[in-house]
């Protein structure tokens, strides 16, 4: 997914007329990014999603042709490269293809570290109003 360059020397971005070559699927999820082992580990918002890369936002300082690594649920770490860069939202990438359904799917298994998530709204039961107590 190559950019455009706005001027020489700056970072290409993303222009809205450059078609995809892989469909995405809209979502937001939270995910990990992180440049390196030894750097910290940034949380990002996951705005579409391919088998082939993401668009991610946050506050993380990457330019494009970063090599980097986004932890997605049910796949782990993923790596890649940086894209294209637009103000706080970047485009990555992956160095192989992985299932975007299964990114999707519920999380039934806790993580490393023990958290299991809570079930998909239309797994809770639903209560009669009239049965709550007002606190």
């Amino acid at each position: 997914m190559p950019g455009r360059a706005t001027a020489a020397g700056s970072e290409p971005t993303m222009a809205g007329d450059e078609q995809r070559q892989i469909n995405r699927d809209s979502l937001f999820m939270l995910a990990c990014l992180r440049t390196s082992d030894r750097d910290p580990v940034h949380r990002v918002k996951i705005r579409n999603l391919s088998s082939g890369g993401l668009m991610a936002e946050g506050d993380m300082r990457v330019a494009a042709g970063m090599v980097l690594e986004v932890e997605l649920r049910n796949v782990g770490w993923v790596a890649g490269s940086v894209a294209w860069v637009q103000g706080n939202r970047c485009g990555i990438a992956f160095n192989e293809e992985i299932d975007p359904k299964s990114v999707r799917a519920a999380q039934t298994a806790p993580d490393d570290s023990g958290f299991v998530p809570m079930r998909p709204l239309a797994a809770v039961k639903q209560v009669d109003p009239g049965q709550l107590r007002k606190v």
